[in-house]
């Protein structure tokens, strides 16, 4: 798909899923109880992205003591983010997918999915790894070191 078409979507066609809930919610309850709504979302995915960012943060930070790579923290991290920017947003269409990116298995499930997709991580039964590890390329030879 045309990079400039995916981001023409993107920019013109949420605002107007956006404006549409908001127009369809509004006429159900009213205007004020719409924009009360829509503030109490933001107000409450603040908080919340706030409380799991720094839960994140400290599994980061212990996944470091123990010297390892804390990648899947690092990427939940930036998912985060992006669901508080979300959130954030006005509309309800945006925040139920940033409220969907609070929940911590659909969180991780997606960032697995997304490195699978991408190529990033491999299956460990991977064909190709388990013939490179049965048939190891060794190419023999003498040699012998002069020293002058």
């Amino acid at each position: 798909m045309n990079p400039l078409l995916l981001l023409l979507l993107l920019f013109v066609g949420i605002p107007l899923v956006e404006l549409y809930f908001l127009i369809e919610v509004g006429s159900q309850i009213g205007a004020l109880p719409t924009i009360l709504l829509t503030v109490f979302t933001a107000v409450l995915g603040g908080a919340l992205v706030r409380l799991q960012g720094f839960s994140t943060a400290m599994r980061v930070r212990a996944g470091m003591d123990r010297g390892e790579v804390p990648a899947i923290e690092m990427l939940e991290g930036v998912v985060l983010l992006l669901s508080g920017i979300l959130l954030l947003l006005p509309g309800f269409f945006t925040d139920l997918f940033g409220f969907l990116c609070l929940v911590p298995p659909v969180r991780r499930a997606m960032i697995v999915w997304f490195l699978k997709r991408s190529g990033t991580m491999r299956p460990v039964g991977d064909a190709d790894s388990t013939q490179r590890n049965e048939n190891p390329r060794v190419i023999e030879g003498e040699f012998h070191r002069d020293d002058d």
